[in-house]
């Protein structure tokens, strides 16, 4: 069980860290929401809780809880921009379909 960074997504998320002058790492959830069911949480952290998962790729250390490690294992985080917009992507490998906006998805 693993969660991935690309190089783009773990220097803007050291870059985040070092902004806000504190924090242990990411954490990358997920909660019930949205017309496909699951939507993505990210957070930054300052400590984890004691059922966290704690994985760490190119330096940066990710948080996740064992409930949402299920809808995630093996999911990769990059950060893309396109044109004027930017932010987080999640490429997941279980997700088996998304609804027309894209803020949730099913598994």
């Amino acid at each position: 069980m693993a969660i991935s960074l690309t190089e783009t997504a773990a220097s803007r998320v050291s870059t985040f860290l070092a902004n806000r002058g504190k924090g242990l790492g990411v954490r990358l959830g997920v909660r019930t929401t949205g017309c496909s069911g699951l939507a993505y949480v990210l957070e930054f952290v300052d400590e984890a809780n004691t059922d966290d998962l704690v994985f760490e790729d190119k330096g940066v250390k990710v948080i996740i809880d064992q409930k949402s490690l299920v809808y995630l294992d093996g999911t990769e985080l990059d950060f893309v921009k396109e044109g004027l917009n930017e932010g987080f992507q999640f490429n997941n490998p279980n997700t088996k379909g998304e609804c027309g906006c894209g803020e949730s998805f099913t598994v």
